[in-house]
């Protein structure tokens, strides 16, 4: 690794250092420690890349250790499901332990703490424990069982072994010191009495050993030279350094504990504990739903391995936490699949096409190209017939210039066959078209050569045979949470932002090349998507879910809104310019109606921080913001809001006091703050309007 030309990141840097200073590449061991309680998600892709790549570049064995220590919520399924993702993604480890391996060594050296005066029973409810640590900002004090004789400490830790006690009556502590800056390093807890069956001792334990004392310990056991975790464990560093100063033996390798930034990804959770709580309170279907950010649920979106893996090369490992867009995962996979992915035609909403001048009964199969991209893919039959499906959206009856689809009158091509005319429409009797009749150009086949199949037309259509096509439910997937991120608002609840149109369900019609996929195979429909099939496909019925969109939609309705939000701003300058109240209240209502299409929550709380000074448009379009946008006053922090309230009361401009006034009118949880600062304003006020809204108050 050290002698290749390459930029190293800070986690390299490190190994590489440690080489330099002596430490034998052949002793270089990692390890990927998830907790079986749940099921991997996309911010474990990218350490399993980071611990496996390590392994792969400096030909290191690594570990995949089972950290078991909670048999409260862990299950053999979520084992299963992480050795059948990390193993899906492209890696293999060296050994398959787990922390419940250990359990015994754990116990003995907990005894040799206690023997040795560094481990103690306590026997103080959690409340108790809570009061006595103290706060960061003021020290603890001693447990009064700290000073117990080490007789009367191994008595009891054998017994709460034995089961002899309830759940919560006694725990054993590290004894370290109560006056640590580092709250951690207060006494830490070591173990703690949990009568539950384990998933693979069974009864044997009725005492289990926390994270910080197993993980380290682990670690050595292994002979682990590097342990990486996320940054929320930089904390824990040192009480993992003193743990294994009590038992280090300095023949062998002493694991080295470092920390890199955890990566979120936009519009969904990392969080097991969130994504439990979404399958067990059903806004998605299992844990591999396709819309979940677990490996099984990208798995089945129709994510791949290299598309995951080279996510995680692409974001690669800092020291500071950050919000990664999902665009630059839908971008991995759409690079991925580009290259790969047949190409094949389909249609989600159909209306019947019918070309009056094609032979009734007559059927070809036409020539279709598999994959532009990949000149090995060859070509398939395609069949053509005189009745079509095509989307409901490549047709409108009347259409501008900027129109490039089948208008009536306008001439298309028809994907791999001919070119058509729209001639005439059939409705039913609400007004819907119901069927477009068409004429085609009998010289006009794709790649006959020909002088007409050379002509240029304004777009091209992709298309089906009635009589040929196949019935299949498709899955429409679209980002799980309408907010980029949803839960790191204060005050809100992150299922307060699920998207309610997330999943859409249609009936799509397919050509009958499509009708021996099997799970897994991906396509892309033309013009619509990537697509994979789903494993509720049958023999009788296929299922297909929407992977990802040809382009991003998402950044073009982000940039939409935030168009707006620019546009905004700008009008509201003419609001001080115009000369009637007339001229105001339209420039209002524009604006007004306008902010009522921002869905995007951190879009409008971050718009509104940033417009709280003392320019008068400024403050009045925050104002406005809270009068006609999604966002609340309680959404708004305290801080922010009464900054707002105040600097507005205190404008030149009387718009911006009155429309303040009219807010706080409507904030009841707030307006008693203001209740001086109003009664100083009605008392100097001088613009007729403002003084008439105070004086309702």
């Amino acid at each position: 690794m050290a002698s290749e030309e390459k930029s190293l990141n800070f986690i390299e840097q490190i190994i590489e250092e440690d080489i330099k200073n002596g430490l034998s590449q052949q002793k270089l061991r990692f390890r990927f420690p998830p907790e079986p309680n749940g099921y991997l998600h996309i911010g474990h892709a990218s350490s399993i890349a980071l611990n496996f790549g390590l392994g792969i570049d400096y030909q290191a064995p690594v570990n995949l250790r089972f950290d078991d220590t909670n048999p409260a919520k862990e299950e053999q399924e979520f084992v299963d499901a992480i050795k059948r993702d990390v193993q899906w993604l492209g890696y293999q480890w060296e050994h398959e332990c787990y922390a419940s391996d250990y359990f015994q060594q754990l116990y003995d050296w907990a005894v040799e703490f206690i023997k040795k005066g560094k481990a103690y029973v306590d026997s103080q409810t959690s409340e108790e424990m809570a009061q006595q640590k103290g706060t960061p900002s003021t020290p603890g004090v001693d447990s009064p069982y700290r000073n117990r004789s080490v007789a009367e400490n191994l008595d009891l830790f054998e017994r709460m072994k034995n089961g002899e006690f309830p759940e919560g009556t006694h725990i054993l502590r590290a004894k370290i010191d109560m006056k640590s800056t580092n709250m951690l390093m207060r006494d830490p807890i070591m173990y703690r009495i949990l009568h539950k069956h384990h998933h693979r001792t069974g009864d044997a334990w009725k005492i289990y050993p926390m994270y910080d004392w197993a993980h380290g310990e682990s670690d050595y056991l292994e002979q682990i030279s590097h342990s990486f975790c996320t940054l929320e464990f930089l904390p824990h560093r040192e009480l993992y350094d003193w743990f294994l100063d009590q038992i280090y033996d300095d023949k062998t390798i002493r694991p080295k504990q470092r920390e890199f930034a955890r990566r979120n990804l936009s519009h969904t959770v990392v969080s097991k504990r969130k994504l439990l709580k979404l399958v067990e309170d059903k806004h998605v279907n299992g844990w591999d739903d396709p819309r979940m950010s677990t490996v099984s649920g990208l798995r089945r979106r129709g994510y791949t391995p290299a598309s995951i893996r080279n996510f995680a090369h692409t974001i690669g490992i800092a020291k500071r936490d950050n919000l990664i867009d999902v665009s630059v995962l839908e971008f991995c996979i759409r690079e991925d699949l580009n290259k790969t992915a047949p190409r094949v035609m389909a249609v989600l909403d159909p209306v019947k096409l019918v070309i009056t001048n094609y032979p009734e009964g007559k059927e070809e199969w036409l020539d279709a190209e598999n994959n532009q991209e990949d000149e090995n893919a060859g070509f398939r039959k395609v069949p053509f017939s005189r009745e079509l499906y095509i989307e409901r959206e490549d047709f409108l009856e009347e259409a501008s210039g900027k129109f490039f689809r089948l208008t009536l009158g306008k001439e298309v091509r028809l994907k791999n066959a001919y070119i058509i005319k729209g001639e005439r429409v059939v409705k039913d009797a609400n007004g819907n078209i119901t069927e477009i009749h068409v004429t085609y150009d009998t010289d006009s086949l794709s790649g006959s050569g020909t002088e007409a199949s050379q002509r240029k037309v304004s777009g091209t259509l992709h298309w089906v045979s009635i009589a040929h096509a196949i019935e299949a439910e498709v899955r429409l997937y679209d980002r799980l949470f309408t907010d980029e991120s949803p839960d790191t608002h204060k005050g809100k609840d992150f299922l307060e932002f699920v998207n309610p149109n997330s999943l859409q369900v249609v009936t799509g019609y397919l050509e009958p090349s499509l009708k021996e996929a099997k799970n897994e195979d991906k396509f892309q429909f033309q013009r619509l998507g990537y697509f994979t099939v789903d494993k509720d496909s049958t023999d009788k019925k296929l299922v297909f879910n929407k992977t990802v969109s040809l382009k991003d939609t998402w950044e073009e309705k982000g940039k939409k809104e935030e168009n707006i939000i620019n546009n905004s701003l700008k009008e509201i300058n003419k609001y001080f310019k115009v000369a009637t109240q007339e001229e105001r209240n339209a420039v209002e209502k524009a604006i007004g109606e306008e902010l009522k299409n921002v869905n995007n929550f951190s879009l409008l709380q971050n718009t509104l921080k940033k417009n709280i000074n003392n320019n008068k448009s400024s403050l009045l379009f925050s104002n406005y913001l809270l009068k006609y946008s999604s966002l609340k006053p309680s959404d708004v922090e305290t801080e922010t809001l009464h900054k707002l309230y105040s600097m507005s009361l205190k404008s030149e401009s009387p718009y911006v006091r009155l429309e303040v006034i009219k807010n706080l009118k409507n904030d009841e949880a707030n307006r008693s703050e203001f209740s001086s600062q109003l009664a100083e304003l009605k008392n100097s006020e001088k613009n007729e309007e403002v003084l008439n809204l105070l004086s309702e108050n």
